[in-house]
């Protein structure tokens, strides 16, 4: 039988893209934890990974660059029972969109974030992203980087993620239960997904992330903050798996609806008449 979520569309990604294991994993989770189509509703902004929700079967939207988070926000308070997932890269949320995910951190909003993580600028032809290493040549920067990276994981945990996550598009069954448990999450779950770019990111490539990866340490307790920090913070290894996670009051927690959610209210063009005059 088809997974519900997948979609008979041509899809514009290079071959060999790690975007192709990140969007099976979606398909594969939303599909195991019972989810239909209409219950999810998948959000990006632009670039490569942006793409995502022409391809897969659930309610879709396209923001602006790095502007998924606000369109998201307004999704769950609309709607908090719908799974809201906003899908984007590491240029769309570190860069244009590094402000939205500053403030959407500490908001605690009930929602999953996914990054593709490649570490370039893949829709514009390769050019340095917020996490493209010191001194790594680009399309662009043809004499090396310049600008220390941003450590996604790191910022997650210091702006007090409640979920904090990291995943490899190789291991597509690890990423796979990874967005499960973010669904499962109570609060903001961030999951940095490391994703090959075999068309302008020569250096990480799968077998460099396999060989500089491994998986979090068997007694790794996710509620030692301070454990995560450290593991989060070495360069040697990749630790991949769930850092942290704790529970804590979401926004919708803090801020109550003052008459109930909007998609409960049964509205008429004269309702927001008042707004226009």
């Amino acid at each position: 039988m088809m997974n519900p979520f997948e979609k008979s569309v041509e899809n514009a990604w290079c071959p060999g893209c790690g975007n192709f294991f990140i969007l099976k994993a979606m398909q594969d989770a939303f599909e195991a934890e019972g989810l239909r189509p209409q219950d999810v509703y998948v959000l990006s902004g632009i670039g490569q990974a942006g793409k995502l929700p022409h391809y897969i079967n659930t309610n879709g939207f396209n923001g602006l660059h790095g502007r998924a988070f606000p369109a998201a926000f307004g999704a769950h308070v609309a709607n908090p029972n719908m799974k809201i997932v906003i899908n984007s890269g590491d240029g769309d949320s570190y860069g244009e969109g590094g402000n939205h995910f500053l403030h959407g951190v500490r908001r605690n909003i009930d929602i999953l974030h996914l990054i593709h993580d490649n570490q370039v600028y893949g829709l514009t032809k390769g050019q340095a992203s917020p996490t493209t290493a010191l001194e790594q040549i680009t399309t662009l920067q043809r004499t090396g980087v310049r600008n220390i990276p941003i450590r996604p994981l790191l910022l997650a945990l210091s702006l007090g993620a409640t979920f904090v996550a990291r995943g490899f598009a190789g291991y597509r069954e690890q990423l796979t239960e990874l967005i499960r448990a973010g669904l499962h999450h109570r609060g903001y779950a961030f999951i940095d997904i490391l994703q090959p770019c075999p068309s302008f990111n020569p250096v990480n490539t799968y077998a460099w992330y396999r060989e500089n990866s491994i998986p979090l340490p068997e007694d790794h307790d996710p509620t030692d903050w301070e454990k995560a920090l450290l593991l989060a913070s070495r360069e040697d290894k990749l630790h991949l798996g769930i850092f942290y996670q704790a529970e804590s009051l979401t926004f919708l927690d803090r801020v109550k609806y003052l008459d109930g959610p909007l998609f409960k209210k049964k509205r008429t063009p004269r309702d927001i008449e008042k707004y226009f005059r």
